[in-house]
């Protein structure tokens, strides 16, 4: 039986790999799946990692260490289309950089994990 793939975006993955306080929500949503995002996602969770250790420089360690296992996960990074991109960032009234995991699960016919409420309402993921 295949393995089910779910896209994850920056805002669930940053909330695992950095024991944020819905870690094990995100955690048991992607149980048992293999995982998907858009090449954008290792600059997005790096940033996120960088505004941690500004505001939390005792952290560094274990921050850098959240983004290793990131790198370690496996994910499969998808080649957006930018222009249908940017077509479905106006229609769905999003960032280019959220229609973009809209578009890749769109495009694997997989699932979104957010925890983004805006993507979230504009989109109906989990």
């Amino acid at each position: 039986m295949p393995v089910p793939v779910k896209v994850v975006d920056a805002s669930a993955l940053g909330a695992l790999v950095f024991g944020e306080p819905r870690a094990q929500e995100v955690a048991k949503l992607l149980t048992g799946s293999s995982l998907a995002a858009p090449t954008l996602w290792r600059y997005e969770v790096g940033s996120v990692c960088l505004k941690k250790m500004r505001r939390y420089p005792g952290q560094r360690g274990a921050l850098l260490a959240g983004l290793a296992l990131a790198e370690r996960m496996g994910i499969e990074e998808v080649e957006v289309a930018v222009p249908e991109v940017i077509l479905l960032a106006e229609r769905l009234r999003l960032t280019v950089y959220d229609a973009a995991y809209v578009w890749a699960a769109r495009c694997l016919r997989a699932e979104l994990v957010t925890l983004d409420a805006r993507l979230r309402r504009a989109t109906g993921a989990r």
